[in-house]
C-alpha cells in the first residue's frame, strides 16, 4: 500500500462510488435492488463493471438459496467476468462485515477494485427466525423461550432507559420527530414525512411503552459501495476521495469464559457476566482506536435506531455524551441537523426501515455523501469525519469510520 500524503503507510480505502435502490415495497426479488444499487455506485465511481476485481455480497435469509450466495447472485446477475467472490453473513452487520472484507482484500492486494452489494425483500411484519424450529437458535430461544419477540426486546430496552436514566416517552417522541424530519429531505428512504410528537403518542401501543411510530419498519432496499486502493484512487482522477479509516467488528468480551450458556439477547449480553466494556460501547471504541479519532473530532453519525429508545442508548454507547445524558443531548438540539454531532441525518431505520444487508452500506453511502458535500438540504456544514455503528445477532457488531 502507498504512503498516503507523506504520513506513511495507511489502512485507508477510498470509497469511489456509492448507490442505492430506494427503500421501499416494491414487490421484487432482492436482485433487482442489489443490481440498480450496483450500478448506481459503478456510475458515480465512474467505471465499469469489468473494472472490478472483487465482488463481496452480504447475505440475505430471507431470498432463497441465492440469498446465501448473494456475491455470487451478483455477480451473475451483473455478467460474470472472471472477478473473485465473497458472501458474507452477519445479520443486521452483514454490511459492514462485507466492507471489512473488502478493505481486507485491497489492503492484502488481492485486488485493485472492490465491488460491496446487500439487498432484501422483507417479508410484511417483524422478522422471524429463519429456517422452523432451531433450539440451537439464540433467536428461537428468544422468540419460543421469552416470547421476547424484537417489538417486545424494544419495549424492555425502553423500559430499562426510563427505570434508570428517567428518559420519556416524549424523548422517545422526540427521536422519532427529528428522524422524520430529515427522512423527508431524503429521495432514497421510504418514509418521507414529517410527523408531530402528537402524532407518535397517538399511534397505536406496539410494544408497551413503544408506540407504532417508534418502531421502525422492514423494507426492501439496495445499497453498494465501490472501494478501491488509494494509489488505484489517485490513478482514476480521486485525489481526495472519501476515505474508509476504520472498519470495528470485535466481538463481547467477559470477564469468564468458564460458562457455557445459551445466548438469547440479540447483543449477546445475557450470556456470562457482564462484559468489562458494553458490547456496542467497545464496538465503538475499537474503530475510535483504528482510526486514530475520537467523539469530539466526529462531524456526524449514523446509528442503527431500530427504535427510538435505541437510538438514544447508541449516543451514549459512541461516547457522544456521558451515560444517562442521552436524553439531554437529544432535547439540547445537538443531534439535529444543525447540532454539535447530528445524528442519523439519513432519516435513519425510522425513515427506512430494515432492508436487512443493506442498511449498513446505506449508512456508508450517507457518510459519503455528507463529507462529500453532497447531501442537499441535510447536509451537516463542513463535515469531515462520521462514523457508523450498526448491530448484528451472536456477537456481530460493527463501525465505519470515514473521513475525508
Amino acid at each position: 500500500m502507498a504512503a498516503d500524503g507523506g504520513e506513511g503507510m495507511t489502512r485507508d480505502v477510498a470509497v469511489l462510488g456509492v448507490g442505492m435502490h430506494p427503500w421501499g415495497k416494491w414487490g421484487r426479488g432482492f436482485v433487482t435492488y442489489g443490481v440498480a444499487a450496483a450500478r448506481a455506485a459503478l456510475a458515480d465511481a465512474g467505471l465499469g463493471w469489468r473494472d472490478v476485481g472483487s465482488i463481496v455480497g452480504a447475505d440475505t435469509v430471507r431470498g432463497g438459496y441465492p440469498g446465501y450466495v448473494a456475491g455470487a447472485t451478483f455477480a451473475r446477475a451483473l455478467g460474470w467476468q472472471g472477478a473473485r467472490v465473497t458472501s458474507v453473513y452477519a445479520a443486521c452487520a452483514s454490511g459492514a462485515q462485507a466492507v471489512d472484507t473488502a478493505r481486507a482484500q485491497i489492503l492484502s492486494g488481492l485486488a485493485d477494485v472492490v465491488l460491496v452489494v446487500g439487498a432484501d425483500a422483507a417479508p410484511k411484519g417483524f422478522f422471524r427466525p429463519a429456517g422452523g424450529d432451531r433450539p440451537d437458535d439464540p433467536d428461537w430461544l428468544r422468540f419460543r423461550v421469552l416470547g421476547a419477540t424484537n417489538p417486545a426486546y424494544f419495549g424492555l430496552y425502553a423500559r430499562r432507559r426510563m427505570a434508570v436514566h428517567g428518559d420519556t416517552l416524549d424523548d422517545f417522541a422526540h427521536v422519532k420527530v427529528k428522524n422524520a424530519a430529515l427522512g423527508a429531505l431524503n429521495p432514497r428512504a421510504r418514509y418521507r414525512k414529517a410527523v408531530t410528537a402528537e402524532e407518535v403518542a397517538a399511534s397505536a401501543v406496539v410494544a408497551d411503552p413503544l408506540r407504532l411510530l417508534d418502531i421502525c419498519a422492514t423494507s426492501d432496499g439496495g445499497a453498494a459501495l465501490v472501494l478501491a486502493g488509494m494509489e488505484f484512487a489517485r490513478r482514476h482522477g480521486a485525489a481526495d476521495p472519501v476515505r474508509i479509516r476504520a472498519v470495528s467488528t470485535v466481538s463481547p468480551r467477559y470477564p469468564s469464559t468458564v460458562l457455557d450458556l445459551p445466548d438469547i439477547a440479540t447483543d449477546s449480553t445475557a450470556a456470562g457476566p457482564a462484559p468489562a466494556v458494553p458490547f456496542r460501547e467497545s464496538i465503538a471504541r475499537a474503530a475510535y482506536e483504528e482510526a486514530g479519532v475520537g467523539p469530539g473530532d466526529l462531524s456526524l453519525a449514523e446509528v442503527y435506531d431500530l427504535s427510538t429508545a435505541l437510538e438514544l442508548q447508541w449516543y451514549e454507547d459512541l461516547g457522544l455524551c456521558a451515560e444517562g445524558e442521552a436524553a439531554k443531548l437529544l432535547r439540547e438540539g445537538s443531534t439535529s441537523l444543525g447540532g454539535r454531532i447530528p445524528v442519523n441525518t439519513s432519516g435513519g431505520l425510522a425513515s427506512f426501515g430494515e432492508a436487512v444487508p443493506a442498511q449498513a452500506l446505506a449508512q456508508v453511502c450517507e457518510l459519503t455523501w455528507q463529507l462529500r458535500g453532497d447531501a442537499g438540504d441535510r447536509q451537516v456544514a463542513g463535515a469531515r469525519v462520521g462514523i457508523a455503528a450498526n448491530q448484528g445477532l451472536f456477537g456481530h457488531g460493527s463501525a465505519v469510520v470515514a473521513l475525508r
